[in-house]
């Protein structure tokens, strides 16, 4: 029997006034919660109760335990009030960990709405673009993007991710623009580091016609863990560069940049939150996830338009 339950065990014969009223009230026999109370005595080494035939009278022990087990039963029941009602209403910190660029992008934008949304809340952002593993980092929070390994975490879908091949209009002026696939084996092709098979470009038709990927190996004299120092590349007639719309869609719109390749993308991702599993899931998870979700949505503003 643990010290909490003893002590509301305790408790509930002293507001009962008896054993079996107690027993009633609790939906237990009389003599389980007899020998319960004997097992707390022993435990404290102090006699209770002075039991007579009538009625139970507290010792000078039992009233001074019983005021301060009381407390204690009141301050847990006022713990598990705040508990239920943190389940209502959104409050603390959320941790946060997102991919660097679209974290500045996307999401650093989207938090003076939802602080004003939900006052009580906190929000500790950290950007980095490798996978970490919220249980270990003590993080409620992963948005990542593109391929998922299996994992314990619980995945939300929050819009697509494509990825296209481009480049700055002089690159092309220089070198010419590839046709097919297959030629970007010949070009100087700028390298996300952080992808699986980084150097294997995976490519299917735009059309949507069901073929296998066509998978061509490319090299080039830039490689980064970083998604905006590509784009920077790019945009600087480097290297072509395969970017996700959501990075490089403004730029493709204003001609920037241009896209190689129109009949064929990468195959596609998506943009997800990831979180641990529970039972409950919290309401400032909750509450942040809903709020991603609901400007998804609008998927003008991830890079869907630009597709």
């Amino acid at each position: 029997m643990d010290s909490l339950t003893g002590m509301e065990v305790f408790a509930r014969v002293v507001r009962a006034g008896s054993f079996s009223a107690a027993a009633r009230d609790l939906h237990q026999t009389p003599s389980a919660i007899s020998k319960q109370i004997g097992r707390l005595e022993n435990r404290l080494g102090a006699r209770l109760f002075n039991r007579t035939t009538r009625r139970l009278v507290l010792t000078e022990v039992g009233a001074a335990f019983h005021l301060r087990a009381q407390r204690i039963l009141n301050e847990v029941e006022e713990a598990e009030q705040a508990v239920s009602h943190l389940n209502q209403v959104p409050r603390g910190t959320l941790r946060l960990d997102v991919p660097a660029a679209f974290g500045r992008l996307y999401i650093a934008p989207l938090l003076p709405a939802y602080l004003a949304r939900y006052p009580e809340m906190r929000v500790n952002m950290t950007m980095n673009d490798r996978f970490i593993d919220p249980v270990e980092e003590a993080v409620d929070l992963v948005i990542r993007i593109g391929e998922l390994s299996d994992s314990s975490l619980i995945v939300r879908r929050l819009a697509a991710n494509r990825r296209v091949v481009c480049g700055a209009p002089a690159y092309f002026e220089r070198h010419g623009t590839p046709q097919r696939p297959s030629e970007l084996a010949d070009r100087n092709c700028l390298v996300y580091t952080y992808r699986a098979a980084r150097n294997d470009w995976s490519f299917v038709r735009q059309d949507g016609e069901v073929t296998a990927p066509e998978i061509v190996r490319v090299g080039g004299n830039l490689e980064t863990n970083n998604a905006e120092a590509l784009l920077v590349a790019a945009l600087a007639g480097l290297g072509l560069g395969l970017l996700p719309l959501w990075l490089a869609g403004p730029d493709l719109a204003a001609g920037r940049l241009v896209r190689a390749l129109p009949d064929h993308h990468a195959p596609d991702s998506a943009i997800y939150a990831l979180y641990p599993p529970g039972r409950h899931l919290s309401p400032k998870v909750r509450s942040f996830v809903d709020f991603l979700a609901e400007h998804a949505q609008d998927s003008l503003a991830w890079g869907a338009r630009f597709a």
